[in-house]
C-alpha cells in the first residue's frame, strides 16, 4: 500500500520560526534537499538576503602601498643599543633593503637610543616632527631570569602602537622578543631571515600608502 511522503512542519505563533512543509526524499548513500528559495518571513527575520552583503559593488577601489613608488619618501629609524650584537644586524638588514629599493641615503635618519624601552617615545617624537613618512622601531629583548623581559617587551609593543596612533605616521614594530640569544641571531640574518629587512619593507609600503592614497 503506497504511503504519502513524510513531511515536517513546526507549528508556532511566531512567523519568524515557521518553516515550509517540505517532502523528504531519500536516495541510496545520499541525502538530497529540495531546491527552493527561503520564504520571505524567514529571510526578513534572520537578515539573510538573496545576494551576499559582503560582495563589494562593481568598480570598488582597492588602495595599496607600493615598494617601487617611493620617490621622496623619508624614513626615521630608531634603534636600541642594548643587545647591540643583534640590533646592529637588524639595522644593517633594514639599510640594505632601503638601498635595494632605491631609497636615498639622505632620506634616512638613524637615531640610537639606550634600549627598547626608549624606542617608542623617540619614534613618537620623530613622527610628530612632520619630517618622516614612516618610522622603523628596532630593538631586541631577550628573556632572562626575572620578569624584566615581560615588562620591557609589553611596553615596547604597546608603546610603538601608541606612537603611531598619536603621531598619525606609520611606526613599524621591529623589536625582537626572544627566549635566548640563538633565537635572536636566527632572526637577525640567520636561518629565520632578517626581521630588520622585513621591517623596512613594511615601512616602505606603508609610507607609500599614506603618501599617495591616505595623505
Amino acid at each position: 500500500m503506497a504511503t504519502a511522503p513524510a513531511t515536517s512542519s513546526v507549528a508556532t505563533n511566531s512567523p519568524c520560526l515557521r518553516l515550509p512543509s517540505m517532502p523528504l526524499r531519500r536516495a541510496p548513500g545520499a541525502i538530497s534537499f529540495p531546491s527552493r528559495p527561503w520564504p520571505a518571513t524567514l529571510t526578513s527575520c534572520t537578515g539573510l538576503s538573496r545576494r551576499s552583503d559582503v560582495v563589494a559593488a562593481a568598480g570598488h577601489q582597492k588602495l595599496m602601498g607600493s615598494l617601487t613608488n617611493n620617490e621622496g619618501l623619508r624614513f626615521g629609524v630608531v634603534v636600541a643599543r642594548f643587545n647591540e650584537v643583534v640590533t646592529n644586524l637588524l639595522l644593517q638588514g633594514a639599510l640594505e633593503t632601503f638601498e635595494r629599493y632605491s631609497v636615498k641615503a639622505e632620506n634616512i635618519t638613524v637615531v640610537s637610543v639606550p634600549g627598547s624601552f626608549e624606542v617608542p617615545i623617540t619614534a613618537q617624537k620623530l613622527g610628530k616632527s612632520g619630517k618622516f613618512d614612516a618610522i622603523l622601531c628596532i630593538g631586541a629583548v631577550i628573556r632572562g631570569d626575572t620578569t624584566h623581559y615581560d615588562a620591557v617587551a609589553n611596553s615596547a609593543a604597546s608603546g610603538v602602537l601608541n606612537a603611531g596612533l598619536s603621531a598619525g605616521v606609520p611606526c613599524v614594530f621591529g623589536v625582537l622578543t626572544c627566549e635566548d640569544m640563538d633565537q635572536a641571531l636566527n632572526r637577525a640574518g640567520g636561518k629565520a631571515g632578517n626581521k630588520g629587512a622585513e621591517t623596512a619593507l613594511t615601512a616602505i609600503e606603508m609610507a607609500s600608502l599614506f603618501r599617495h592614497h591616505l595623505g
